[in-house]
């Protein structure tokens, strides 16, 4: 089987060359295009996250032989989580060259979040399958590059720290108001505020409510910090 050229693209930009393209193939083609001749992707993403969640393990150990399991999880989970591997997923324009059917393609599929960090899961699975665990872990240390060295800040659990800032001056928990929601179904924007009780708040917008909560906290312990400095 030849790979079309976007396909090939595709593999130049991951890193990896498939003897089986076949694999490639499978991994981008999303289940509402599958058929009994055209298998899709959701095998391959179940053994992909599991690849994945060894590599960065592996990758976490190595990079601080001091730390405690306490500060492990905490930044493993910020590496494999599906908003992360979304975010790894656009980098390469994996959302180009999935296959849709006409229904996922037409409601914005190339851009869910979901749909996107899956996929990149199941393109993982493919690449051991095709060469193995050590040409899966090239391409997602590839793949995932400067995060992996930056997760100690991507890690902070924003909400909760801010709500342990709160709690340590006797303040009651953060209130989080969603005060607005724009943009078609498929790509929604949610604006989100937060605020204490002493009347300081920030706002913040993203493409899920978690993460407009996320990034409001962020905001606000990153202001409250500067002014207790």
């Amino acid at each position: 089987m030849k790979l079309a050229s976007d396909l090939k693209a595709f593999e130049a930009r991951i890193g990896h060359a498939f003897a089986t393209p076949e694999l490639l193939l499978r991994a981008v083609t999303h289940p509402s295009l599958s058929s009994s001749t055209r298998p899709d992707n959701q095998r391959l993403e179940f053994l992909g996250d599991r690849v994945l969640g060894l590599v960065m393990a592996e990758a976490l150990l190595a990079a601080d032989a001091s730390a405690s399991e306490g500060q492990l999880a905490p930044r493993f989970n910020a590496l494999v989580r599906k908003e992360t591997c979304a975010d790894v997923a656009r980098s390469v324009g994996l959302g180009e060259v999935l296959k849709l059917g006409r229904s996922e393609m037409l409601s914005g599929g190339r851009r869910k979040e979901a749909l996107l960090g899956d996929a990149l899961e199941a393109v993982i699975a493919a690449v051991h399958l095709d060469g193995g665990f050590e040409a899966a872990r090239r391409a997602v240390l590839h793949l995932w590059g400067a995060r992996i060295g930056a997760v100690e800040t991507d890690a902070r659990d924003a909400k909760t720290s801010l709500q342990e800032w709160a709690q340590a001056r006797g303040l009651p928990t953060p209130a989080y108001t969603e005060q607005a929601r724009a943009g078609p179904d498929h790509q929604p924007i949610f604006t989100v505020e937060v605020r204490l009780e002493t009347g300081v708040a920030e706002t913040a917008q993203a493409g899920s409510k978690r993460a407009a909560e996320q990034q409001a906290a962020r905001m606000l312990l990153s202001r409250l910090e500067e002014q207790h400095d």
